[in-house]
């Protein structure tokens, strides 16, 4: 059983999801890209010097840069400088809490890789470092509840939530933004 669209959303003929609006086409507008997802396992690995991020991720200098600027323009790393002894100040990338934020995102992508695309779970995973037990990535609640597929709700929220509650009737055309 899929999601279920609750309140309002619940007649899902009665309103439009606008990709310029919903929250996963934004992210996948500055996250999407392949050298992007790689640059970010990187700086979730440790990674934070520029060459290194280029040898990793068998990118090019350009490529590199170009992601590395733009996450940090996002704020999702930050630079702080360095200089070699008889060398030029040059940047480390860090990633910030709002980088860090990202780790579900990242390692989800790893998880279903190990289990779908690679032979014999794949070639890592994530661990507990007290423990050693393994981490699954899944939708869990802020009190701790595993949330399973089925039992998801998605529900109107902000804006979207206060216009569609003075409503009977959903009509997009009036609401001041539209559910991402």
């Amino acid at each position: 059983m899929p999601i279920t669209f609750g309140g309002p959303l619940a007649d899902r003929g009665g309103w439009q999801l606008a990709n310029d609006d919903c929250s996963v086409a934004k992210a996948i507008d500055v996250l999407g890209t392949r050298s992007t997802m790689l640059v970010l396992r990187e700086a979730l690995y440790g990674t934070t010097r520029f060459d290194d991020f280029v040898r990793r991720t068998h990118s090019t200098d350009a490529i590199v840069s170009s992601r590395l600027k733009r996450l940090t323009e996002l704020g999702v790393l930050a630079k702080q400088p360095y200089r070699e002894p008889g060398e030029r100040t040059r940047y480390e990338y860090h990633l910030t809490d709002r980088g860090k934020e990202l780790l579900p995102v990242v390692f989800g992508l790893m998880q279903w890789g190990n289990a779908h695309l690679q032979p014999d779970d794949g070639p890592f995973q994530l661990s507990d470092r007290a423990t050693g037990e393994p981490v699954v990535i899944t939708a869990v609640t802020p009190s701790g509840k595993v949330v399973e597929l089925d039992d998801l709700v998605v529900s109107a929220n902000g804006d979207w939530a206060s216009a569609s509650r003075e409503r009977a009737a959903v009509d997009v055309d009036d609401l001041p933004g539209q559910m991402a």
